[in-house]
């Protein structure tokens, strides 16, 4: 039987090999595996959206195998895509340093966090219930548009209290990281009764937020580490090789070896968090699989770079948009959720994902402007607002 280590050795040399056969060019910096990335996860999120909102419930069957790989791949998605997000953000934000714009990219930064906010909360509100005088707090529940903007004003904050060193930058990003995720079992129930329910939804759960900032900011702490490494050793003749194979062994390590870790640590310094942390440990596992994702992504760089893959990636925003409004009827409160409800066969949920998918990004590349162009339009307001 073929241990784990002379699995680990022959994946290595494969990598090796691989590496070698789609060197890319080293002349340009463009890191095409980031756009690759982040249409995987954008789709993985549609087709999960749908599926999860319209099969009927019967067939969420547990011990089924293919709906428990399904239900395992879904929850990849969130995780690839804060990292994903805190990755590419932060690598544009650390190489604008080189050419000068620092403060143009952190402005940018700010206003895509702010405006990431505000449709985050534009999505959510019911205008017809608002017209009838029926006003609810639900649409002060927090979700993934405001995490991402939130998470990259305060990644903004960070790098200007770091002195822009890339560094020191790094570092506090990775620690950040891993605070947050070994502190979980301490935040994971917390009740805000005291607080103003639009900062409490911010941090907890209790009132209906699909996603909080943490632990979800540390996952974007750990994708703007992750774009330190880039930054620092992207031109080095061997840091695809490095960069990849690392991926793949701390991945796996994270997959199967971190619970282990935390009972050790556990049973070392008598700390119960670690024990909590060991018994509930999706969030270091989930980081694993998006190393594991990276790395896959990044080996076959050359071969995923396709217009298609690479404007899907660049659209995302667009994307998120237009599949709420479809399936959870924003601003009308007329969705596939309220026509349908959870009543599909799982052939009709596969045939209708497919469908719903190739809708989506079709309307996304043809008929909505580009997020360059929404930036740019709200950057104008705010010039005026300052000239006058």
């Amino acid at each position: 039987m073929v241990s784990l280590k002379q699995n680990v050795k022959i994946l290595l040399i494969s990598i090796h090999y691989i590496c070698l056969s789609t060197n890319r060019t080293l002349s340009t910096n463009r890191l095409y595996f980031i756009d690759a990335v982040r249409a995987f996860a954008i789709l993985m999120m549609l087709q999960g959206h749908f599926i999860d909102t319209l099969l009927d419930v019967s067939y969420r069957d547990e011990t089924n195998m293919v709906y428990k790989c399904w239900k395992y791949f879904r929850g990849i998605t969130a995780p690839t895509f804060f990292t994903i997000s805190g990755l590419i953000f932060s690598y544009l934000l650390i190489r604008a340093k080189q050419k000068g714009n620092t403060k143009e990219r952190m402005r940018k930064g700010l206003v895509r966090g702010l405006m990431l906010i505000g449709i985050g909360y534009l999505l959510r509100i019911p205008i017809f219930e608002w017209l009838i005088g029926e006003f609810r707090t639900y649409f002060l529940v927090i979700d993934v548009l405001q995490c991402i903007g939130l998470s990259l004003i305060l990644i903004v904050v960070i790098y200007t209290l770091t002195c822009k060193k890339t560094l020191l930058f790094s570092i506090i990003m990775l620690l950040f990281g891993i605070l947050i995720f070994t502190t979980a079992p301490l935040y994971r129930f917390l009740e805000l009764n005291e607080v103003p329910l639009f900062f409490a939804n911010y941090l907890t759960k209790a009132n209906g937020s699909i996603f909080t900032i943490i632990p979800w900011f540390g996952y974007m702490c750990f994708g703007a580490f992750i774009s330190t490494l880039f930054y620092r050793y992207v031109e080095r003749p061997r840091f695809k090789l490095a960069i990849v194979s690392g991926f793949i062994i701390l991945g796996l390590l994270l997959i199967h070896k971190s619970s282990l870790l935390f009972i050790k640590l556990y049973y070392w310094f008598d700390v119960n968090l670690f024990k909590e942390v060991a018994n509930f440990n999706y969030l270091y596992t989930r980081l694993g699989n998006v190393l594991v994702i990276f790395a896959i992504f990044y080996l076959f760089e050359t071969y995923i770079k396709q217009p298609l893959i690479l404007k899907i990636g660049q659209k995302t925003l667009s994307i998120y948009v237009i599949h709420f409004i479809i399936i959870y009827g924003s601003f009308t409160g007329l969705g596939l959720r309220q026509i349908f409800g959870r009543t599909l066969e799982p052939w009709q949920a596969i045939i209708g994902a497919a469908i719903f998918l190739t809708t989506v990004c079709f309307i996304a590349f043809y008929y909505v402007k580009t997020n360059a162009f929404v930036y740019k339009g709200i950057r104008k307001v705010i010039d005026r607002i300052k000239g006058n």
